[in-house]
C-alpha cells in the first residue's frame, strides 16, 4: 500500500505560568524579577465574579504581590498589599503572599461601578487612596511598613513610588494582561532595581537616581512589552536574555511557583472562634446555634458550632 501523505504537526510550546525567576546583573548593580500567572490567577478570580474593572485591578495587584513577594528571602516571610479609599468606589483591596501562595479580594460600591465610565481610571476607582505595602520578617517577627498615595495611573506606579519613599530604591516595573485560551487571564511583571553597593546592597543612603548603570537599565528594562510579559509561550527566561543578552553577565536564579492560598478550614476558623468566651460565641451564632464565617479571599462560608451553654447545677 502507498503510505498516505500526513502534514506534520508543529510542535506546542507548553506555558510557562505561576512562577517567578530572579536575576541580577553584577555590572550594573542591578537586580531583577519577572513572573507570569495564569491558573492560580483564574482560580482567585473564578471565586468572586468580579465585574470587568474590578478583576483588571486584582489581577495587576496579584502580579505585583507575586513580585514584590517573591522577592522575600525567609520561607515564612509575608507580604501583605492593602489599598484604602476616602470616597472612591473602591473600598478596600488586599492582597498577600506567604511561600508561593497567593490570595486576594475587592470590596467595592456595585451601584457606584455601574454608574462609572466602562474603563474607570484608578483615580476613578480610588479618589484619594493610599497603598499600604508591609512584610513581616517570620525569624524575628519584625515588621516594616510603607505607605503611599495612589498617585498616577496605576498600582504599579504606586508601588514604584513606595520603593523610592519608604526605601529609597530605584526602581521599574512593568506590568501585563492578556488571554490564555478560552476565557482565560494570564498576566505577566517585571520588577528592576538598583543596587549601587553589590547585589544585596548597604546603605541606601549612597544610592543615586540618576547613576549610569540604573539609567542603562531601566531604559532596557522600559523596553519590555506588555505583550511580551503576557505571552506564555515565551519563558522567562527567554525574556530576561531578549534584554539583557549585550550583558557581560547576567546571573539567573532560584525560581518560586505559584498557588492559590486560603488558610481558611474548619478546624482552623474553630480554634479562632475557641478563643472567645461561651457566651460571646452563642451571641454571633443563628438560630441553629451554628456560627457562619464568610472568608472574603475564597468566597466560602464556614458554619461552625457555637460552643455549648454550660448548664451549672443548682446549689444544694
Amino acid at each position: 500500500m502507498t503510505p498516505v501523505p500526513t502534514t506534520p504537526t508543529k510542535p506546542t510550546t507548553p506555558a510557562d505560568t505561576d512562577r517567578a525567576i530572579g536575576f541580577t546583573i553584577p555590572a550594573r548593580h542591578a537586580r531583577g524579577r519577572i513572573v507570569r500567572l495564569a491558573p492560580v490567577l483564574d482560580t482567585i478570580l473564578a471565586a468572586h465574579a468580579y465585574p470587568a474593572p474590578i478583576e483588571a485591578l486584582l489581577t495587576e495587584a496579584l502580579t505585583l504581590a507575586a513580585l514584590i513577594g517573591s522577592t522575600l528571602k525567609e520561607a515564612g516571610g509575608q507580604l501583605t498589599m492593602q489599598a484604602q479609599t476616602e470616597g472612591g468606589i473602591v473600598k478596600l483591596l488586599v492582597c498577600d503572599y506567604r511561600g508561593g501562595e497567593l490570595r486576594g479580594y475587592v470590596d467595592f460600591d456595585a451601584d457606584r461601578l455601574a454608574e462609572a465610565p466602562e474603563d474607570p481610571t484608578l483615580f476613578a476607582l480610588f479618589a484619594k487612596g493610599y497603598l499600604a505595602i508591609t512584610f513581616d520578617q517570620a525569624d524575628t517577627g519584625e515588621r516594616y511598613q510603607g505607605i503611599v498615595p495612589l498617585d498616577g495611573d496605576s498600582l504599579s506606579k504606586a508601588a514604584e513610588h513606595y520603593f523610592l519613599q519608604s526605601e529609597q530604591i530605584p526602581t521599574l516595573i512593568r506590568v501585563g494582561t492578556g488571554a490564555l485560551g478560552q476565557d482565560g487571564r494570564v498576566a505577566g511583571g517585571l520588577l528592576l532595581q538598583h543596587l549601587p553597593e553589590g547585589e544585596d546592597g548597604r546603605d541606601r543612603i549612597h544610592t543615586r537616581l540618576d547613576h549610569p548603570e540604573w539609567e542603562h537599565v531601566a531604559i532596557l528594562g522600559g523596553t519590555m512589552k506588555r505583550e511580551e510579559l503576557a505571552d506564555s509561550k515565551l519563558s522567562l527566561e527567554t525574556l530576561v536574555w531578549r534584554l539583557f543578552n549585550e550583558e557581560t553577565e547576567v546571573r539567573v536564579q532560584g525560581e518560586t511557583r505559584f498557588v492559590r492560598g486560603c488558610r481558611c478550614s474548619p478546624d482552623y476558623i474553630a480554634s479562632v472562634l475557641a478563643k472567645f468566651p461561651p457566651e460571646e460565641q452563642r451571641d454571633m451564632a443563628d438560630e441553629d446555634g451554628m456560627i457562619v464565617v464568610d472568608c472574603a479571599f475564597c468566597a466560602r462560608k464556614f458554619p461552625v458550632p457555637a460552643a455549648l451553654e454550660i448548664v451549672t447545677p443548682p446549689s444544694l
